[in-house]
């Protein structure tokens, strides 16, 4: 291959056009590409360029350099119209981004503060005059963002998960809680993990454990129901952090985690859980995502009720209809219980009387409930070291 280079000045990214269809030769490696620069929110996949914020598009534009196979990366002017701290995210994220890719970057600067977070090979800085200094430095990555220092883990309350909870991809309630940490930067809210009460059975945990009476899985098991951090500061490793730091703060030797499969992002693996299972999406799901491919949906954006939304007003009322019926056909215990909430599996009579009256929104979320149902889930389990229990 030839030493080819690529500038970040020269990237002009097209107007208008969701993102996923403006990166990747498919829709598979666009989303691998945006999920490596931290892009991978299902609303975010469907913004366009322009509606980015600043650090968001510096982002965006190394995940284009990653796509072009360049071997050289040009960047002057280095995130000059960042603010420090989101400068400070980009440089780590560049400088970890390119070792793995094994690429060469030049990037030129007027900003000392990067330094430690971009930790280059060579560092040339050129002073006044015919004043120029060069110096060497072993080609390794830094091993954590700089302002990673500057945080801590603490016990919090609900009041800081209802802070964070709207950029968490599930339901914004938690049951059963147990605990809550929250991850600070001086006084600034990072990051929410929430621990709670175990549900009677889950899928894997008999692998791990045996059969257990209500009573005594309370006392020692818990369950990590969300861990969510600010999209700011995402992919710094603060997943990890909260993970590591706060397991063996739960209160219990065992701690379990069912989680959407983390196909790019595997944080609690790298916080210490151990993956257990896998569990595939069920035939339910799966039937009804092959009547809505047919009728145009994008399966992977499922998880965004605005797209659906757009889809279903785009739709014939005899299109609606069919999706109605796959869900009545079709009915999950979860498709249900967004009806009945307050019945495990509700009524099969009620719960087909009441999609076939539902309006356009409701039926939105319900497909997003179908989206997230058709990803494989993955069990994770964590033992206390110090506990004397083996089973």
């Amino acid at each position: 291959m030839g030493l080819t280079c690529i500038n970040i000045a020269d990237i002009k990214p097209p107007k208008h056009l969701p993102l996923i269809e403006t990166i990747g030769k498919n829709l598979s490696e666009g989303l691998e590409l945006l999920s490596r620069v931290g892009l991978n929110d299902a609303f975010l996949f469907l913004r366009s360029y322009e509606q980015l914020s600043d650090g968001q598009k510096y982002r965006y534009k190394i995940a284009k350099m990653i796509e072009s196979q360049a071997r050289f990366w040009i960047m002057d002017e280095f995130a000059a119209t960042l603010d420090r701290d989101t400068a400070k995210i980009v440089a780590y994220n560049l400088q970890k981004l390119a070792r793995k890719q094994g690429k060469a970057v030049l990037v030129a600067t007027t900003h000392t503060d990067l330094f430690e977070d971009l930790s280059p090979s060579v560092h040339i800085h050129k002073k006044f005059g015919k004043e120029i200094s060069v110096n060497y430095y072993p080609n390794a990555p830094t091993k954590e963002c700089s302002l990673v220092k500057e945080m801590h883990v603490e016990e919090g309350t609900t009041k800081d998960w209802r802070k964070l909870a709207g950029f968490h991809y599930r339901s914004h309630r938690i049951a059963a809680l147990r605990k809550i940490f929250c991850l600070k930067r001086g006084e600034e809210l990072c990051g929410v993990i929430v621990y709670s009460y175990p549900p009677p059975t889950c899928f894997g945990r008999r692998k791990v454990l045996p059969k257990m009476s209500i009573k005594e899985l309370n006392a020692k098991l818990s369950i990590i129901s969300r861990v969510v951090v600010h999209p700011k500061y995402r992919t710094i490793g603060l997943g990890v952090k909260l993970v590591r730091e706060t397991l063996a703060k739960a209160g219990t030797p065992y701690v379990e985690m069912p989680a959407v499969m983390a196909k790019y992002n595997p944080f609690a693996e790298k916080a210490g859980m151990q993956k257990i299972a896998e569990q595939p999406p069920p035939k339910e799901a799966l039937a009804i995502a092959e009547v809505l491919s047919k009728l145009g949906f994008n399966i992977r954006l499922l998880g965004s009720e605005k797209y659906v939304l757009n889809m279903l007003n785009r739709l014939s009322e005899k299109e609606i209809q069919t999706i109605r019926e796959a869900f009545i056909k079709h009915s999950h215990g979860r498709f249900m219980k967004y009806f009945f909430c307050h019945m495990p599996f509700g009524r099969k009579e009620a719960y087909a009387k009441a999609v076939r009256k539902t309006s356009l929104e409701r039926l939105a979320h319900l497909i997003k409930v179908c989206g997230f149902l058709l990803q494989t889930k993955v069990y994770l389990f964590w033992k206390n070291p110090n506990n004397s229990a083996n089973y």
